[in-house]
């Protein structure tokens, strides 16, 4: 018996014929179906007010957040005090510490001469030592005026009565006074004197630079809106 031939053995030998070529493997339709893509919507997103309704869950509710309260209102503002009023007072205090200065100065002069007429046997002039003792007692004075033009300002940046109006008035009105009786000295003293000249112009220059302030001073209060306000707490 013999075996059958290879036909790949001899390349001359026909070759069986197989089954005709049917094409590709056919593939069956996957058993999921294939999601669809839409076209996805770009509108506004809304962003509502979120609600702080009732909590899920079990939990407490939050708490309530009312207006504040315990705070009383603040008092009503009373009327402001005019400027007028205010820039005298100051000027008043202002003129204190001016007059202050001066006074301690002249009284240290007065002290000065006086002690070396007592104290030494050198001879001083008769003329001098008057002129000392009027200082000294100049000196007095006007510290007493310091006094009052610091209790007028005071009073005048925290009262509103008439009776106020009137001492920072009088305060200011005898620092007025105090500079023209230091013009008349002056001129008085040393017009005579003839090494003298240069110094009495800027002698009485200073003097009415003291009286300068209280001028000033005396006309705010005499305004009409410095009136009124001190008119209308003494009714």
């Amino acid at each position: 018996m013999t075996a059958p031939r290879d036909p790949w053995s001899d390349p001359d030998s026909p070759t069986e014929q197989g089954a005709p070529y049917s094409g590709p493997p056919a593939y069956g339709t996957a058993p999921y179906p294939v999601p669809g893509y839409g076209q996805p919507g770009y509108g506004q997103p809304g962003y509502g007010q979120p609600g702080y309704g009732q909590p899920g869950y079990g939990w407490p509710p939050p708490p309530a957040y009312g207006a504040p309260g315990g705070w009383p209102a603040p008092p009503p503002r009373g009327p402001r005090r005019p400027g007028q009023v205010i820039t005298a007072a100051v000027l008043a205090l202002v003129q204190a510490a001016l007059v202050a200065f001066t006074s301690a100065y002249l009284l240290l002069f007065a002290s000065v001469v006086l002690g070396i007429e007592l104290d030494t046997d050198a001879y001083v002039d008769p003329r001098a030592a008057d002129i000392a003792d009027e200082a000294q007692v100049l000196a007095w004075l006007q510290f007493a005026s310091v006094v009052a033009l610091l209790v007028a300002g005071v009073l005048a940046l925290n009262r509103r009565d008439r009776g106020t109006w009137w001492a920072l008035l009088v305060a200011l009105g005898a620092q007025l006074l105090l500079a023209l009786y230091w013009v008349v000295r002056i001129v008085g003293l040393l017009g005579d004197v003839p090494e003298a000249d240069d110094a009495v112009p800027l002698l009485v220059f200073c003097a009415l630079v003291f009286a300068a302030g209280p001028a000033v001073g005396m006309g705010l209060l005499v305004a009409r809106s410095s009136r009124e306000w001190f008119a209308t707490a003494s009714r």
